[in-house]
């Protein structure tokens, strides 16, 4: 375990390594319990650096011997790495260490997942491997040879050869050590082929366990698409002979960039109609697009430190938004990025784990893997891109792939292309990077005989460790609507960039109704209340899609929080509006299903605490479940249309347009079982020939009180499916009333079938607790001492899951005194815990800290 209390590191301290390396060559001798690595790397004084210092990291290493030019040597070897002298010429360093993949049950450097070696490296999992200088900005080609009796044995770059129990494989672009991969297993591969603009033809391979094979089709689609998508749209070429994805059952993320061999969480890649939903098949072709984009973005130019993380992943996230934009439909894409944003990164910003998008320091830098550095990082692009225009973009973007591939590189960098391409002063608009919280925009309006002005203002609350905050440059798209709906002004992109700036329109005939963060312009809050006929006429007129969902939006969220606060009956403003929407058959169906949907119930908690009310999660539950039984009564009358106009008669695709279909559909069937008990559910479960309607059913069921033969026949049908158990096990949390939901969360973890060492597994039991709000934070502080129970006990095993999941705990200071103590007294307890992890140990005491 490592150190639990660990020295802060700061970004002002980077300083580059002393040495400089030009080749790396492993040999892997593979063993479960006894794996020897040797390493031979080549190092030369880096004329760079002030530093000569020859230290290597290195973690749970058993090192059985050292050289320097073949001269054996003993290191000073501490449980963080060792330090030797090391001579100021170049030299050849080599060591042979022994590491127990078999107990690595952290999932990080090499480890077994149900008798498959893996690896994952990013961010500090090289130096659990063997000693070596274990940071982004050290880079090198690798040459690997693996040794072992496993049939397919793999790692970066291209094959260089192989025979009976040995392969080698060669990566001829420098790469840093958190991009090296290997795995070995018996993998079954589904093939597939790639011909580059160049007329290079790229052999590609998802390598699967065996039985999976039929879960493949469409990753290997996806990456296809992925790959010409980058060449047409950022002229990037893939620069490798092969393309390897392997599915992984046990994996702390999502899926991992390798050079040439990307890692995947099975959940990521594997997908069939049988047994995967819409939302997975969307959700695994954004993934692979992710990671096959990282190969420029992230690997040809990688980060000077990992405080630069957002560097790559910012700029990637933005990049698999376009793609996803342009496979699929781009307003419904950017509603559900701003869905996500306010749902995760909004509360993280606003919070006592608030940061900067580029941190000034951390302590664990797994702890950073945030939606900060990566949703928020991603709309600081977007931002960036709007400013300068699609043009400017394209062009800073060949800039930057021309002037720093192969480099390690910083924000200064990414940021000096857009100067030197748009003459642009960047020097405010990069205080994003630096500066932590959101955003608020508050908006006056003055119309007088023909011209209209509107003045927006901006501030931003203090966070932990920054209390002044400076104007910002905030793109604010805006367009104004004539009284009979007309676009009398098109959308237009202001620069809001000091505390206060009006902004002007002449020669209207009539006082507009403003359409105001057009296409969620700025990931900032907007302060701006206008009458619920003005929210009413937007959402039957806004020509901008995002504003016209937004509408509704507000609307829902004003009658909710009347309706928690006033005891006020659901707004018929909303409730007609809403019913408008739904009869419009021009919209697109994916894009009439989120009208159907309501801000989250922590949304509205936070809502509450904004308007200095303090939440109570019972009467949110009350507010949420009356409002959408008042929806389906008012629209009980087009229910039956709106089922019959969502049938897909056509053999399943998981495409937009059949997706779309099924998810309106679902939206109504919810509706459905709310007026006749669950009976037209029970008959869609009966003919579901997919899993997404064999869940949508599933779950009208079981929110209606029924489905309990159903659940026992899903299981029968799908325990053998370890990705459908898992939603499986969510499924009965996430549908239970919040008086049963921490009842039925332990029960589950009693199941024979709930693998807590698997990441997947344990998010989706204890996710779901954490994400059915009411249930969660029930009065009796029952669904905190579970979850604190389940995270002591994995912290040990898996530091990383454990972390992350503390994040549960982060808005306790918006509720009442009661529930706080309840929340502090599990946080306690959980870092009182003997030998916690440093991961674990930062963000609870970050948590408290606030």
């Amino acid at each position: 375990m490592r150190d639990a209390a660990p020295t802060t590191i700061y970004l002002k301290d980077y300083t580059p390594f002393g040495y400089l390396v030009d080749s790396v060559h492993l040999t892997f001798d593979l063993a479960p319990n006894a794996t020897r690595v040797t390493s031979r790397i080549k190092f030369r004084p880096n004329p760079d650096a002030t530093d000569r210092t020859f230290f290597l990291h290195g973690e749970q290493l058993n090192l059985i011997r050292a050289a320097i030019d073949g001269v054996v040597i003993t290191p000073d070897v501490t449980a963080e790495g060792l330090t030797a002298a090391a001579p100021d010429a170049p030299f050849v360093w080599e060591a042979v260490v022994e590491i127990d993949p078999g107990n690595n049950t952290a999932l990080e450097g090499l480890y077994m997942s149900n008798g498959m070696y893996c690896t994952q490296c990013e961010a500090e999992g090289f130096r659990k491997i063997t000693y070596y200088p274990d940071r982004p900005d050290v880079m090198s080609t690798f040459t690997v040879r693996i040794n072992g009796d496993l049939p397919v044995l793999l790692s970066n770059g291209n094959p260089s050869g192989q025979g009976d129990g040995w392969a080698e494989w060669i990566d001829p672009w420098p790469k840093p050590a958190y991009l090296f991969a290997l795995v070995a297993g018996e993998l079954i591969a589904h093939p597939g082929q790639f011909t580059t603009k160049s007329g290079r033809d790229v052999e590609l391979n998802l390598w699967v366990r065996p039985g999976d094979e039929g879960k493949c089709a469409f990753g290997m689609e996806a990456l296809k698409k992925s790959m010409k998508w980058d060449e047409d749209v950022y002229g990037r070429e893939y620069d490798l002979d092969v393309f390897n994805i392997v599915a992984v059952d046990d994996f702390n993320m999502g899926a991992m960039e390798n050079k040439g061999l990307n890692i995947f969480n099975s959940s990521a890649v594997l997908a069939s109609p049988e047994t995967s939903t819409d939302m997975n098949f969307e959700r695994i072709e954004a993934i692979i697009a992710h990671e096959y984009f990282h190969n420029w973005t992230g690997n040809r130019i990688t980060c000077r430190d990992w405080f630069q993380l957002c560097l790559k992943e910012g700029l990637t996230v933005f990049r698999d938004a376009q793609f996803t934009s342009d496979m699929r439909s781009a307003p419904v894409k950017r509603i559900h990025d701003a869905i996500d944003l306010r749902a995760r990164q909004f509360p993280e910003d606003n919070g006592p784990l608030s940061h900067p998008v580029r941190p000034e320091s951390f302590q664990e830098i797994n702890n950073f893997y945030t939606s900060t550095v990566y949703e928020k990082g991603a709309e600081v692009i977007g931002m960036l891109k709007r400013l300068v225009g699609d043009e400017a973009y394209a062009k800073a973007l060949d800039l930057y792939f021309e002037r720093h591939d192969g480099q390690a590189c910083t924000i200064e960098d990414w940021l000096k292309v857009f100067e030197d391409t748009t003459g642009r002063d960047l020097s405010q608009f990069k205080r994003w990077y630096s500066q932590s919280g959101t955003p608020r925009v508050s908006v006056a309006e003055k119309w007088n005989d023909g011209t209209y002005t509107l003045t927006l203002s901006q501030r931003t609350e203090p966070t932990p460790g920054q209390e002044d905050k400076r104007s910002q440059v905030i793109p604010v798209a805006v367009g104004l609507l004539g009284p009979n709906g007309d676009e009398v002004r098109a959308t237009e992109v202001f620069e809001l960039t000091e505390a206060e700036q009006s902004f002007t329109f002449t020669g209207l005939a009539a006082k507009p109704v403003p359409s105001i963060l057009r296409d969620f312009s700025a990931p900032v809050i907007l302060e701006h209340e206008p009458t619920n006929a003005e929210r009413a006429f937007l959402l039957a007129h806004d020509t901008d899609a995002f504003n016209r969902w937004q509408a509704g939006r507000s609307l829902a969220e004003d009658t909710l929080l009347r309706m928690i606060t006033d005891e006020a009956t659901p707004d018929a403003d909303y409730l007609d509006g809403l019913q408008a929407v739904l009869r419009d058959k021009a919209l697109d169906p994916a894009y009439r299903a989120l009208m159907l949907g309501l801000p989250t119930q922590s949304e509205l908690a936070t809502a509450l605490h904004d308007k200095g009310i303090t939440p109570d999660p019972m009467a949110i539950w009350r507010a949420v479940e009356t409002l959408r039984q008042a929806t389906a009564q008012h629209v009980q009358d087009l229910l039956p249309r709106l089922h019959s106009e969502t049938l897909v008669d056509a053999p399943y695709q998981p495409d937009a347009e059949q997706s779309g279909k099924r998810a309106l559909g679902g939206a109504a069937l919810a509706l459905t079982s709310r007026l006749d008990g669950g009976l037209m559910a029970a008959e869609g479960y009966t003919r579901a020939d997919n899993m997404t309607l064999q869940l949508t059913a599933l779950s009208c069921l079981l929110r209606a009180g029924k489905g309990e033969a159903e659940l026992a026949g899903f299981y029968d049908q799908w325990q053998h499916d370890r990705l459908v158990m898992d939603k499986w096990f969510a499924l009965q949390v996430s549908m239970t009333g919040p008086d049963k939901t921490v009842e039925t969360a332990h029960r589950l973890t009693e199941h024979t079938d709930f693998n807590w060492k698997n990441p997947n597994r344990f998010r989706a039991l204890m996710g779901s607790l954490v994400g059915s709000h009411a249930g969660f934070h029930q009065a009796d502080g029952a669904g905190y001492a579970l979850l604190a129970d389940w995270l002591i006990r994995l912290d040990p095993v898996n530091p990383q899951t454990t972390a992350r999941m503390c994040s549960a705990f982060q808005t306790w200071k918006r509720y009442d005194s009661d529930r706080q103590e309840l929340i502090r007294v599990q946080l306690t307890r959980i870092s009182n815990t003997p030998d916690l992890s440093r991961d674990t140990t930062e963000m609870v005491s970050r948590i408290l800290g606030a």
